[in-house]
Order: C-alpha cells, then sequence, then structure tokens
C-alpha cells in the first residue's frame, strides 16, 4: 500500500495538471506547473532524511502508522484545493509522506522477511509501485473528458494511506527493533508466528549477537556515517542512487510518450500506460528471479541491458537508415531500458542497503541514501530538457548509457552478494572482513 501511494502519486499528475492549472488559475505558467510537481521531491527529501530518527525511537510500524496522517492530509487538501497554496501544501505533505515511507518499506520488510525470501518480499514494493502508477494513469484517461476529476483522483489517494493505517494494526514489529530496545519474549513471539518456531532460538541468539557487537555504539548518529564499516554501506548506498539517477530512468519516462508518438501513438496517456505495464512485467521477473539469480548478478546484468538499449535507440538517431526502421528501433531500445530497469536497478537497489547495513545504523543509512535519492531525481528532472535542447537527445541518450555501464561494473566491484544469508550473518561477515584488512 505505502509503494502503491508512490507510484499513484508519481504518475496522478501525468493527465490532469493542465485541469489543475485552468482551475486554479496558473494556466500557462510553467514555473507553478514544476512547482507543483517538484515540491513533492522537496517533501520527500526532508521526510527520507528525518525518517531514522523516527523509526529508531518508535519502530518500523508504529512509524508507518503515523506516516499515515500527512498522506491523508495532503491528499484531501490536494483534492479540495482552490488554490496554488493549498495545492503546495497538500502536496508537500503527500511527499513528506512518501519520503518517509521510501525509507521504512525496505527496512520492515527486509526485518520481518524469512531469509529464504527476504530479496522476493522486498520486490513486492517495486510491484506496488508499478500498480500505483498503472491505476493513476488509467483513472488519468478519463479526466480528458471531465475538468474537475482530478479532485476525484486525488480523493481516491487517501484511501490506501487508510488501508495502510488500519491494516498495521494487524502486523507484527521488526523482531529485530524489539531486540533493541530489549523487548525479546516479543520478538521471540514475532519469530515464532512469521518464521517457524524452530527459528526462535538460533534467530534471538544470533540478534543479540549483532547488538552486542554494537553495544559500544547504540546511540547511533549521522557521525556514525563516517566511521567504517558504516562508511563503506554509506558510500554505497549514496552512488547506488547516483547512478540509478543518472542513469535516466526519469529522462526516459519522462521523453517515452514522444518516443511512442513517433510511430502512431498520440495518446499521451495510453504511452504512458505502455510503459507502466512494461515496467510491471519486469517488476514480476525480478519477483521470480531475485532470491534465485541473486542482487549482484541482476543488478549487474540489468545496467548491461540499459546501457545495449541505450545504444540502440542512440543508434537509431544517429544512423541514417530508414525513418520508420529507426522509430522501432527507438521503441525497442525504450522497451528493453524499461524493462531491464524494472529487473534490477530499480529492485535491488533498495533491497541490497538495509541488507548490508549494521542493524542499529540501518534507519540513517537508508535515510541518508534515499535523500541522495530525492536530489539527483530533482536534477535530473530540473535539467534533463534543457541538456536535450542544448547537445540534443542522442549523447544526452548516450550519456546514460555510460553511467549504467559505470553502474554495471561498480556493482561488480562493490556489491557483496546477500543471497541466502541472515541480515546478522551479513553483519558479522562484513565486519570481520573489515577487521582482518586492518589487522
Amino acid at each position: 500500500m505505502a509503494n502503491f501511494l508512490f507510484g499513484y502519486h508519481i504518475g496522478v499528475m501525468n493527465g490532469p495538471i493542465q485541469a489543475i492549472a485552468q482551475e486554479l488559475g496558473f494556466d500557462g505558467n510553467s514555473f507553478i506547473e514544476g512547482l507543483v510537481v517538484s515540491i513533492f521531491i522537496a517533501g520527500a527529501f526532508i521526510g527520507s532524511i528525518s525518517s531514522s530518527a523516527l523509526i529508531d525511537k518508535l519502530g518500523c510500524r508504529r512509524t508507518l502508522q503515523i506516516d499515515t496522517i500527512p498522506l491523508i492530509l495532503g491528499a484531501i487538501l490536494s483534492a479540495q484545493a482552490h488554490s496554488v497554496d493549498e495545492m503546495l501544501l497538500g502536496r508537500f505533505l503527500v511527499g513528506l509522506g512518501i519520503g518517509v515511507n521510501t525509507v521504512l518499506v525496505p527496512i520492515y520488510i527486509s526485518e520481518v522477511s524469512p531469509t529464504k525470501y527476504r530479496g522476493s518480499l522486498g520486490t513486492t514494493s517495486q510491484i506496488g509501485t508499478c500498480l500505483g502508477i498503472i491505476a493513476s494513469l488509467c483513472l488519468g484517461i478519463s479526466s480528458e473528458g471531465d475538468p474537475h476529476w482530478w479532485r476525484t483522483m486525488l480523493y481516491l489517494a487517501s484511501v490506501p494511506a487508510f488501508i495502510l493505517l488500519f491494516g498495521m494494526r494487524f502486523a507484527v514489529e521488526s523482531p529485530r527493533w524489539l531486540c533493541k530496545v530489549g523487548r525479546v519474549a516479543d520478538a521471540k513471539k514475532v519469530i515464532g508466528s512469521i518464521w517457524s518456531d524452530s527459528d526462535i532460538e538460533r534467530s534471538i541468539e544470533e540478534i543479540q549477537a549483532v547488538i552486542t557487537n554494537d553495544s559500544r555504539d547504540l546511540g547511533s548518529s549521522w557521525v556514525e556515517l563516517f566511521v567504517e564499516p558504516h562508511k563503506r554501506v554509506a558510500f554505497i548506498g549514496g552512488s547506488l542512487f547516483i547512478l540509478q539517477q543518472f542513469s535516466g530512468i526519469n529522462g526516459v519516462l519522462y521523453f517515452s510518450s514522444l518516443t511512442f508518438h513517433d510511430v502512431g501513438i498520440t495518446n499521451g496517456a495510453l504511452a504512458s500506460l505502455f510503459v507502466g505495464i512494461t515496467n510491471f512485467a519486469g517488476a514480476l521477473c525480478a519477483l521470480y528471479l531475485m532470491d534465485k539469480q541473486g542482487r549482484q548478478r541482476l543488478l549487474t546484468g540489468s545496467y548491461l541491458g540499459m546501457a545495449i538499449s541505450m545504444l540502440i535507440i542512440v543508434c537509431a538517431i544517429n544512423s541514417p537508415i530508414d525513418e520508420e526502421l529507426s522509430h522501432n528501433l527507438s521503441i525497442l531500445g525504450t522497451i528493453i531500458y524499461i524493462f531491464t530497469f524494472a529487473i534490477g536497478a530499480g529492485p535491488v537497489t533498495g533491497i541490497i542497503i538495509p541488507e548490508l547495513s549494521s542493524s542499529h545504523v540501518r534507519a540513517r543509512i537508508m535515510s541518508f541514501s534515499f535523500s541522495v535519492h530525492w536530489i539527483c531525481n530533482f536534477m535530473v528532472g530540473l535539467f534533463f530538457l534543457e541538456l536535450v535542447d542544448i547537445f540534443g537527445i542522442g549523447p544526452v541518450y548516450a550519456t546514460f548509457g555510460g553511467v549504467s555501464l559505470l553502474a554495471a561494473i561498480f556493482a561488480i566491484y562493490f556489491i557483496v552478494e546477500t543471497k541466502g544469508r541472515s541480515l546478522e550473518e551479513i553483519e558479522l561477515s562484513l565486519n570481520s572482513s573489515l577487521f582482518r584488512k586492518d589487522e
């Protein structure tokens, strides 16, 4: 539900932005139109950077419930907005909630999932995002015939938040967090109910061993992200999101409607829906492959596929070939790019960071990493069209391909495989390998 909301709010402005602009009186003002979209990212950045304190203090379950408040209020305020200020405040509140959730959901899933299925369950958040985008685009098609339909779309955004609020009453708390705050008996109950009774003692021993190992610095602070082994993981987390965003996913998604227009698909919402379905198909493949092939292999293969797809598009743009063939190659390259992104670069990035992070700074590393994500997301959205105007789409896409190739190399040399290993095994092995290097 949290990621469905993320996807829904990504796509909800795609169709009705012109109707909103006309009704609220900023039609033709591109700056205000951009601000209505981008203030969501500003809220998400603040939500991400401030989420770790809430998670450490209240736990994942309670934080998820509290975080539905800005999501519900923001959706309702946006839906009944009669001025630009009300719309901006509503979008900011929604972004704030989404920012917290993007950090919180991967942590929660990684900490409650059985080791065997942790990767696949983590991929469900990517599927939720895809379904949210598809739902908003499907609803957006109706906005073309009803200038007030956007209000209904924004009211509907509060429904998943209400489901999340009440649904989390029946969810368990993370056993790792329960042990960290001294509620070992509760942690045993949770492990017995969601994993198996035979796992209880072994899992509690592993979790407490990690907590004991970290007891010297249980009061985590941001300064610890500059100290090994946390510095290394923070570097990997930030780098993965920089590479993900500058490999061009948002630019390609933005430009895809124009690419589809070249082959006769003139309905922008329909083109975006086609892209959303491709993204969803890739996420389903990732769901199947994540715990079979492993994170590193999927991430490397994903970025190589993205680099190849960019090469296809650049060749289609620059080569003196038949125009129809050129357009078809551009479509093929776009589909391959989105599909291969959804298999690895999309889901693995959110899964691998909490897996590599130490238990007591996991929330801070995720907060830092997603803050980097939102900054890069904003920069790509801000400068993409300007760069296309200056250099042309070919050189910009070639740069995206180069970054994708660099990301594949980064995955080979910096990503440690986490498939089939508990979070505690991963943490202890990373710490021991670091100590061996120091010696």
